[in-house]
C-alpha cells in the first residue's frame, strides 16, 4: 500500500470512527477520488479486521462503537511494563498461545508520543524477561481456541485424552471451567463425566476435541482459588498437611527469599538455618521440590513427607553406587 494510500484509508477510519454517518459520495468528497476508490479503501478496511457497517437508515457508514479500544494516556512504567511483558511474553516459545501479546505490544508502542516511544526503545534493549522452560505446545492453538469458545459458551466438550494417571487413551466428556497456564504448560480444569468430579487435564494430551452443542451451568460461587485451596502447585490432596523443612546455610537465603507458597512462613536460627513452614492439600507435588534440594534440606514434619522422600533417596542413592 503507498503512503497516499494510507493517509485516505487512516483518514477515512477517522471520519467512521466520529459516529456521523457518511456515505460514499461523502467520504470521497472528502478524501477527492471517486466513489469506486472509496469501496476498495472500505474492502481493506474489512480485510483488516475493522468492524464498520452500513445503516440503512441513514444511508451511511459507521465503525462500530465498541470496535476500537479508545487512547489510554500511559506513564513511562506503565507503556514499559506493558511492552517488555507482552513482547517478550509473546515470543515464540516464552508463554505458549501467547503470540498476539507481541502484536500488543507493538500496537502500544506505535501509539505513545515520539518522546516516549524513544526513551521505551532505549530502555526495552537493555531489559529481558527469561520465562522457566515450557512444554512443547505445536498444534494447540485449535485445542486451545474451541476451549476457549467451550468456557466462554458454558458448553460441554467430547474428547479422547492421553491419561497416564489411567495408562492409555481414555473417552470423556469434559465441562471446562477454567484454562490456566501454570509454569510450564496449559491446563484445563473442570467437571469430567466419566470420573464425576472436578478434575485438571493438561491442554496437550487433548485428541479429537468436539464441541457438543451441550450447555452446562457452573456450581454457584465455585473459583478457582476454593478449587485449588492450598495445593501446592495445582493438584489439590484430600488431606492438609503442615510442613516444616529444616534448610542448610548453604541454600537458606535464595529460599528465603522466594515466594513459594500463599500460606509459607520463615524463620532463622543463629546458625544461618531457615525452617520452612506451610499448609498444603496434599503431599504430592510438594515431595519432589523437596527432592530438587538433596542433602541441603530435612523435613522436620509431617512424618508421611519423610516417609515418602526415604525410599526415593535410597534408590537415588543406588543408582549413583552403580556408577
Amino acid at each position: 500500500m503507498d503512503v497516499t494510500r494510507l493517509h485516505r484509508v487512516l483518514r477515512i477510519i477517522t471520519l467512521l470512527q466520529t459516529g456521523r454517518p457518511f456515505n460514499a459520495d461523502q467520504l470521497a468528497a472528502e478524501c477527492q477520488v471517486s466513489r469506486r476508490t472509496v469501496y476498495r479503501d472500505l474492502a481493506t478496511i474489512e480485510k483488516a479486521g475493522i468492524p464498520f457497517f452500513y445503516h440503512a437508515d441513514d444511508g451511511g457508514y459507521r465503525i462500530h462503537a465498541n470496535g476500537l479500544l479508545p487512547a489510554i494516556n500511559l506513564t513511562l512504567d506503565e507503556a514499559l511494563a506493558l511492552v517488555l511483558l507482552a513482547g517478550e511474553l509473546g515470543k515464540t516459545g516464552r508463554l505458549p498461545l501467547f503470540q498476539p501479546a507481541r502484536d500488543a505490544a507493538a500496537k502500544i508502542e506505535s501509539s505513545l508520543p515520539v518522546g516516549l516511544r524513544s526513551v521505551l526503545a532505549g530502555l526495552i534493549q537493555r531489559m529481558a524477561v527469561r520465562p522457566g522452560p515450557v512444554a512443547r505446545h505445536n498444534a494447540l492453538q485449535e485445542p486451545y481456541r474451541l476451549m476457549q469458545r467451550a468456557i466462554l459458551r458454558q458448553e460441554a466438550v467430547d474428547a479422547s485424552y492421553i491419561s497416564f494417571h489411567d495408562a492409555g487413551k481414555i473417552r470423556l466428556r469434559i465441562e471446562p471451567y477454567w484454562l490456566m497456564f501454570n509454569e510450564r504448560a496449559w491446563y484445563v480444569i473442570g467437571y469430567s463425566s466419566k470420573h464425576r468430579e472436578v478434575r485438571t487435564f493438561k491442554l496437550g494430551r487433548f485428541k479429537d476435541l468436539k464441541l457438543t452443542g451441550t450447555h452446562f451451568k457452573m456450581p454457584k460461587d465455585l473459583t478457582i482459588e476454593k478449587h485449588l485451596g492450598n495445593a501446592w502447585r495445582m493438584m489439590r490432596g484430600e488431606k492438609s498437611y503442615d510442613v516444616r523443612l529444616k534448610f542448610s546455610p548453604l541454600i537458606s537465603p535464595n529460599v528465603a527469599e522466594v515466594n513459594w507458597h500463599k500460606t509459607q512462613r520463615i524463620s532463622w536460627d543463629d546458625d544461618g538455618h531457615v525452617y520452612f513452614t506451610a499448609t498444603v492439600d496434599g503431599l504430592d507435588e510438594i515431595v519432589w521440590w523437596v527432592l530438587g534440594y538433596g542433602p541441603e534440606v530435612e523435613v522436620l514434619e509431617p512424618p508421611e513427607l519423610r516417609r515418602r522422600l526415604a525410599p526415593l533417596a535410597q534408590r537415588m542413592l543406588t543408582l549413583y553406587k552403580k556408577a
